[in-house]
């Protein structure tokens, strides 16, 4: 069973809470979000051009790994745009007909978001480029020889999709976006800045560096980094009367298995099996899940990116390899055929 879902590191939400927590913290507009400088401008000048027209803005798609800040930046576009927004996801539209009722509910100028876009099946998809492209929603009545299509006018509306995985979606729904942003990892000084920025929305004080150090091991993901404050908070709260120092910071870490780096047991694990079971390497992504009891998509999703984001394993046509800086944090010695 994979233990994704209780890493503190994880950077998807785990439950209603942290759901919560994370809205707690969530930029409004465009000026308060941290990072992201080229899709900020873009969306800016984007945004200024359709309010003159007095138009709605053209489809939007947000691609990237989890808890960058698809979901914000789309919330963000909402509210400068002064438009109403419906929110579901790509599982939860099962049918055409689940899709068409929340179509058929949407008002000229509003906004539709749809997280894990790339998890719409190709019925519901289908329903979407009539719908994108032309405001027009073809339902199928009967079955048969006697079925009958029924058009019916959809208001001007926007829709801004979500996704992990922009290569799980089929091109004819791709191309229909008429802006595409990759949302890429952050630096550590503008991880800093959030982190400073939720330290006070929580009202949490702490010494200077300490925010920095948590930036550090935050794997360049916001969510990371406040769902790591948050952690800090509570353990100083129970230790050192609510004041956090580098101290502090140091032993929360240490306690919830977070080195300096940002990898947990789980990245360690995996990174350990390639260098104990398969002498670093290469090995395929199949023997890896099966080694370490973990699901392939979870190896190559999850832990995978930030690795190579690190520079800790490469890929090759042969399989994956531990690099020598992962040896080096590891404080393992490399196999002498690789030396």
């Amino acid at each position: 069973m994979s233990i994704e879902s209780n890493r503190i590191i994880s950077s998807n939400t785990s439950d209603a809470h942290e759901t919560e927590f994370d809205q707690t913290l969530r930029p409004r507009d465009l000026q308060n979000f941290v990072g992201q400088k080229q899709i900020k401008d873009n969306l800016s000048i984007f945004m200024q051009a359709a309010k003159k027209r007095g138009e709605p803005i053209e489809h939007v798609l947000l691609y990237g790994p989890p808890g960058l800040g698809k979901t914000t930046l789309a919330h963000i576009i909402a509210n400068e745009m002064g438009a109403k927004m419906k929110v579901t996801t790509g599982p939860a539209i099962e049918k055409s007909g689940d899709l068409a009722a929340i179509l058929t509910n949407l008002e000229p100028g509003d906004i539709l978001f749809i997280d894990e876009i790339h998890r719409l099946n190709r019925a519901v998809e289908e329903i979407l480029y009539s719908a994108m492209e032309d405001f027009v929603l073809d339902i199928v009545i009967g079955k048969g020889p006697s079925a009958k299509t029924l058009r019916l006018d959809l208001p001007r509306f926007t829709l801004i999709g979500a996704t992990t995985k922009i290569s799980s979606m089929s091109a004819p729904l791709r191309d229909r976006f008429g802006c595409t942003h990759q949302l890429e990892f952050y630096q550590d000084e503008d991880i800093d800045t959030i982190i400073k920025r939720s330290a006070q929305i929580l009202k949490v004080n702490f010494a200077e560096p300490c925010s920095l150090d948590i930036a550090r091991r935050a794997r360049k993901t916001p969510r990371i980094a406040n769902r790591l404050l948050k952690r800090i908070r509570d353990y100083a709260e129970v230790k050192n009367n609510a004041q956090i120092t580098r101290q502090i910071v140091a032993e929360t870490l240490k306690m919830l298995n977070v080195d300096e780096y940002g990898l947990d047991s789980a990245d360690r694990r995996i990174l350990l099996t390639i260098i104990e079971k398969f002498g670093g390497g290469p090995v395929g992504l199949n023997t890896i899940a099966a080694a370490t009891s973990e699901e392939m998509d979870a190896v190559e999703d999850v832990y995978e990116p930030y690795l190579l984001q690190l520079g800790f394993i490469n890929r090759t046509s042969r399989g994956r390899i531990v690099t020598d800086k992962a040896y080096q944090h590891l404080g393992v010695k490399k196999p002498e055929r690789l030396l």
